[in-house]
């Protein structure tokens, strides 16, 4: 009798590090692409002006760059939420919103205004929030709404019994009026993104305003978290409107990205790598959370050795999360040595999640530059092919470095003792930051 307590015990320890050894690597997994190649090695990538670059990025991210497309860089608060209020007010027939990041608040309430405003005159207003970020909203505030006849809906509540979904978060931002209007970035309902991105208590960050089938996209990034948060699957007309290349009003080549985690490799980290290998001339990373693993370090410093212009802005001392500041710092010395310049945007704490290369490839989106939004986060990006629309992010990039200190190699060899342990403390956890 003895000997089968013995036994079953035995088993059930065994089974318990069995779940546990799995659960950890589940929960600590990176990205598993290393390196990008052809045939002939690295020699002869597709560079951002070879129609192959084009199709390698449809079929290796499972988009599809459509013409007809038309996007404006909204920046800061100042230039994004009267805009953005004033297309909401114009809706007819739909809006659907959602937001990862909500805090009570005026921007929060403009939104209510506008969304129950709209909601009575007729339109289906559909707000799906994160749970896990928009926490901190009001059973009041949520009540107004839907006594207004909006349709509010938490998005992936954590129970006890899924504690999983802590984990897996929809960093996404969807703004689409009309199947028409599309607006996603960094921004979200809370005062800080108030401003001009200029001043302390005022987020500096990147969203932009789109039109044409790009919209269509976005609108079905909102389709599939709905779907997943009520069990409706929404379709039809009203919601994907027929808008087709050759009667748009835009003339960009564009496509939404919908990353979303998986065990393998995410569509996120294939188009970082396809990006970043494609580059000949110049790349222009702007990102809040820079903690690039050994791999992108790697493809970083190959495009820096080849002649590439790179450069990347992120927080300096104004940033909200030490520790993915210095994490990301961990890595600047190898950086900074084969010729990547970095640098610290001074007035406030910088959001914003873009890059360019080479002038005419550009992302705008809520994608940061690390392990959690590559592996781990749902993500939408704005992917445009275009020159003009690439030189304005371009010049955007340019004037935020004007209010940049650069940190060069020999300065940031001799920081203190006590920042390279809190680098070296932090990288040790840089997966799940």
């Amino acid at each position: 009798m003895q000997l089968v307590v013995w036994i079953l015990g035995a088993a059930g320890v065994l089974l318990l590090l069995t779940l546990s050894l799995i659960g950890l690597r589940y929960l600590t997994r990176g990205t598993p692409v290393a390196d990008v190649s052809g045939v002939d090695g690295n020699r002869g990538l597709p560079q951002t002006d070879d129609e192959q670059f084009r199709s390698s990025i449809e079929l290796l991210t499972g988009t599809k760059l459509t013409c007809g497309n038309h996007a404006e860089l909204c920046l800061n608060g100042d230039g994004t939420y009267d805009r953005l209020f004033a297309d909401l007010a114009t809706a007819k027939v739909t809006i659907t919103l959602q937001m990862y990041y909500c805090q009570p608040g005026k921007v929060a309430d403009r939104f209510a205004d506008v969304m129950r405003e709209r909601a009575k005159a007729g339109v289906r207003v559909l707000f799906l929030l994160d749970a896990f970020g928009s926490a901190k909203l009001t059973d009041a505030y949520l009540k107004s709404l839907v006594d207004a006849g909006v349709e509010v809906v938490k998005f992936r509540p954590v129970n006890w019994y899924q504690l999983e979904k802590a984990y897996a978060r929809s960093h996404i931002r969807v703004v689409v009026v009309d199947g028409c209007i599309g607006y996603t970035g960094g921004f979200g309902m809370d005062d800080k993104w108030l401003g001009d991105g200029r001043h302390e208590d005022q987020w500096r960050d990147t969203n932009v305003r789109f039109t044409g089938p790009s919209v269509l996209q976005l609108q079905a990034t909102f389709a599939k978290g709905w779907a997943e948060a009520t069990g409706e699957l929404l379709t039809g007309t009203e919601l994907f409107p027929d808008v087709r290349d050759d009667d748009a009003r835009g003339t960009m080549r564009a496509t939404l990205l919908h990353t979303a985690p998986t065990i393998g490799s995410t569509a996120a980290e294939r188009l970082l790598a396809l990006s970043i290998a494609a580059a000949r001339h110049t790349l222009y990373i702007t990102n809040s959370y820079f903690v690039p693993d050994h791999d992108f370090v790697r493809l970083l410093r190959e495009a820096a050795g080849r002649g590439v212009d790179v450069r990347v802005l992120t927080p300096g001392k104004l940033n909200d999360v030490k520790s993915t500041w210095y994490a990301g710092r961990a890595e600047y010395e190898r950086l900074l040595e084969s010729g990547v310049r970095i640098f610290w945007y001074q007035p406030a704490m910088i959001h914003g999640k873009c890059f360019v290369v080479d002038g005419c490839w550009a992302s705008i989106g809520t994608m940061n530059f690390d392990n959690r939004s590559l592996a781990f986060n749902d993500e939408s990006n704005l992917l445009v092919l275009d020159d003009e629309f690439g030189v304005t992010v371009r010049e955007m990039f340019l004037d935020d470095l004007t209010r940049a200190r650069e940190v060069t190699l020999d300065a940031f060899r001799r920081r203190p003792r006590t920042e390279r342990f809190l680098e070296w403390a932090a990288s040790r956890v840089a997966r799940v930051l």
